[in-house]
């Protein structure tokens, strides 16, 4: 597998991982779960459990690999998570914005696909 794949994999992982930790100390029975799927190249960080009464289920952060570029499909943080990307090491130019029209990705400053 070619080195930057696996590299983007680790920095996508490492991620996920470092956002579950997280402890919200105002939804304790809400909990974080990583889903990672290596060999087909899907990242994603849920919110899962109860808040009170109601049920919560909800995607925080979902990634792909897609031709050699990082996908950010969902960001449901206040988060730059586009940004943390590039402070680990990938360039713009390999982070596609994929909940933007792919019309408008030319204007985010990030890699149009």
């Amino acid at each position: 597998m070619d080195k930057k794949i696996v590299n983007y994999q680790l920095v996508l992982c490492d991620i996920l991982k470092e956002y579950a930790q997280i402890k919200k100390t105002l939804t304790p029975d809400v909990k974080y779960q990583t889903v990672i799927d290596k060999e087909e190249n899907h990242y994603v960080l849920l919110s899962i459990g109860f808040n009170k009464q109601r049920f919560v289920y909800n995607t925080v952060f979902h990634f792909d690999i897609i031709n050699d570029k990082i996908w950010l499909q969902q960001n449901n943080t206040d988060v730059l998570i586009a940004d943390e990307l590039e402070e680990r090491g990938v360039p713009k130019s390999d982070i596609v914005l994929g909940f933007i029209p792919p019309t408008a990705r030319a204007y985010a400053g990030f890699a149009a696909a």
